[in-house]
């Protein structure tokens, strides 16, 4: 199965050859070893090849067993929203090295610290930064319904939904009717992980996103910004003085982003950070 997997492109085949294995038989991944004796029923067989078949169509292995991993957690996925990717978890990663290394954003448990995640899709931004910081809040935002109930299936899983607040509408709109984000400078992060392939990059991405995924979750219009701009202008004034905005962007236009960041007399040490492939990645600035 993982040979075949490789030959068609799939990333990491062989982990995805061992979550449709799991799937089908309902075990964990590493029962496959510990049971490699173990027969298949022809009922598990049939829907193993069922599922193999629409693989090798590049429909989303995620989207077959309906679970992804983002920053070493589970997450349910379906069409409802992005499969979430290694690349997103710099944004985790940078807000819980700056909880803990900043005077008065709550210590290492992040007491009192108020995150907006914009564009939240599934939730794994800020599902798994509340199972890192347990006196944080969330307030996620997103103009699909689907996404959101995705988002609040994930938020229940992990035990963190009392402490995320999901708002439907378009980009900063909904953060701005929210109680604990109406005045400026009241959240310690602003992260955002919005749509942001440019259209000239439209026809290269791979048929397992584009022909699956959702295409609202992706599209950033003719250069890619078309999302990312009005984040750039209207978040700064939110956040509050030495917390953070982070915007995830395509790498083609991670440079042009941080232009308009610097431009924002709010903000210092804009830099861009880059993912685990070495991509430059996430936009970031600091608030004066």
């Amino acid at each position: 199965m993982s040979d075949a997997f490789t030959k068609k492109g799939l990333d990491s085949p062989r982990l995805m050859a061992e979550l449709l294995m799991a799937h089908v038989l309902g075990c964990e991944r590493l029962k496959l070893y510990m049971e490699a004796d173990r027969p298949a029923t022809e009922l598990e067989r049939n829907t193993l090849r069922e599922l193999v078949g629409r693989a090798l169509k590049h429909e989303p292995i995620q989207y077959l067993v309906g679970e992804g991993w983002f920053f070493g957690l589970p997450f349910h996925v379906d069409r409802r929203v992005l499969v979430p990717r290694p690349a997103t978890e710099t944004i985790v990663q940078h807000v819980l090295q700056h909880v803990r290394a900043e005077p008065g954003f709550g210590g290492p448990k992040g007491e009192g610290v108020l995150i907006a995640d914009v564009c939240t899709g599934s939730g794994c931004i800020a599902v798994a930064i509340l199972k890192n910081l347990s006196g944080a809040r969330v307030v996620g935002t997103d103009v699909s319904r689907d996404a959101l109930e995705v988002a609040r299936l994930n938020a229940k899983r992990h035990g963190v939904l009392e402490r995320l607040d999901l708002l439907e509408g378009s980009l900063l709109e909904p953060l701005h009717e929210y109680p604990g984000t109406r005045g400026k400078g009241s959240l310690h992060f602003l992260v955002a992980n919005p749509p942001y392939i440019p259209d000239h990059e439209w026809d290269a991405v791979e048929p397992n996103v584009k022909d699956h995924e959702p295409g609202l979750a992706l599209r950033g219009g003719k250069d890619g910004l078309d999302l990312v701009r009005p984040l750039i202008e209207g978040g700064p004034e939110m956040v509050r003085r030495g917390g953070l905005i982070m915007i995830e962007t395509a790498a083609s236009t991670a440079k042009e982003a941080a232009e308009l960041l610097k431009k924002r007399g709010e903000v210092e040490g804009v830099e861009v950070l880059n993912d685990f492939e070495g991509l430059p990645r996430v936009v970031m600035g600091r608030r004066v």
